[in-house]
């Protein structure tokens, strides 16, 4: 499916995907593309590719903080590409070698890895995607944490219905924005938790007292 939905996306668009990358050169200086090392499948070092946004000399960031859309360091065509996710559109290249899927937690910079613990690395359990829960559930207006939260619940409860739901929401977030989506999760992580903690309350309770197993 992957593979499928990439060439569709990048073969009859092919003509868009050139004019983006004129437009890029004809306005700032730099390169049409950018590309960073991301830690993907199990730690797996790999370039992911970009339209660039942003001005030359801007690749550093900070940790945690996602480049918000009134950044004085993006250009006046990476607003739109940021804005329309079509920045990310060379990823399908990704998905093609094999390094990124669809749909899977996002691939974040490799100085994030010092900051993992054993739950957080859970995210890495799956190969990285385009687009992810998280970023159809706010995406930058989220915590970091909540970010983590939900890539592993995503982790932990694959399907390809949940999949679906999020190709779905990724066409109203390009269409109407993350703002739309704040607040609009399509899992609720507190209740499952909750759930999750309950159920772990009562196989404990069982084991202590074999009289209460039915």
């Amino acid at each position: 499916m992957d593979i499928v939905i990439s060439l569709i996306v990048l073969i009859p668009f092919l003509l868009i995907w050139l004019t983006i990358a004129i437009l890029i050169k004809a306005t700032s200086k730099g390169p049409i593309f950018f590309l960073q090392d991301r830690p993907g499948l199990n730690k797996q070092i790999f370039k992911v590719y970009k339209y660039r946004t942003m001005k030359p000399g801007s690749e550093k960031m900070v940790k945690g903080q996602e480049v918000m859309k009134d950044d004085d360091r993006i250009t006046s065509i990476g607003k739109f590409l940021r804005r329309t996710k079509l920045d990310e559109i060379p990823q399908v290249i990704n998905v093609l070698k094999g390094e990124m899927s669809l749909v899977g937690p996002r691939p974040e910079r490799v100085a994030s890895l010092e900051d993992y613990d054993d739950e957080i690395t859970k995210r890495l359990h799956m190969m990285p995607g385009m687009t992810g829960l998280a970023q159809v559930s706010g995406n930058i207006h989220l915590s970091l944490e909540e970010r983590y939260k939900l890539d592993v619940y995503y982790v932990e409860n694959y399907s390809l219905i949940m999949d679906l739901k999020i190709i779905l929401r990724t066409v109203g977030v390009v269409l109407l924005g993350e703002d739309r989506y704040l607040n609009k999760s399509l899992v609720d992580i507190e209740s499952v938790n909750k759930e999750v903690a309950a159920a772990k309350e009562e196989a404990v309770s069982n084991e202590k007292n074999p009289n209460n197993r039915g």
